[in-house]
């Protein structure tokens, strides 16, 4: 565990974005159903996502950790001199996402899809 399981891609413009990439690099979106604008992405060797930032966010490039117990990494981030943002959140598989930050403030997600692994 521990290893960079999902990336992510948010931005003004979601459908620019992903165009972007898909002439970019070959990649392909899959929409996910709902009120967001985002896609799943296929064939970048990693699982990610890319769509459009809410409100009044410029958007950002996040990596996220595949951990099994969200709550004591958060923990052990702070200790070391990072900050959690907010509380884990669910996600619609089941899972958590928590995002934090590093000691420099870069903002990087943790992720747990529920199954303790």
């Amino acid at each position: 565990m521990n290893n960079v399981v999902f990336f992510e891609v948010l931005g003004k413009d979601g459908a620019d974005l992903r165009a972007f990439y898909e002439a970019a690099f070959g990649w392909k979106m899959s929409p996910i159903p709902g009120p967001m604008d985002y896609s799943l992405v296929e064939g970048a060797g990693l699982r990610g996502g890319i769509g459009s930032a809410s409100g009044d966010d410029p958007g950002r490039t996040t990596f996220y950790i595949g951990v099994v117990d969200i709550e004591a990494i958060l923990q052990k981030i702070e200790s070391l001199g990072g900050s959690r943002l907010g509380p884990p959140r669910p996600t619609p598989d089941g899972g958590q996402i928590a995002f934090f930050k590093d000691p420099e403030s870069h903002i990087v997600g943790l992720f747990n899809n529920g199954s303790g692994s």
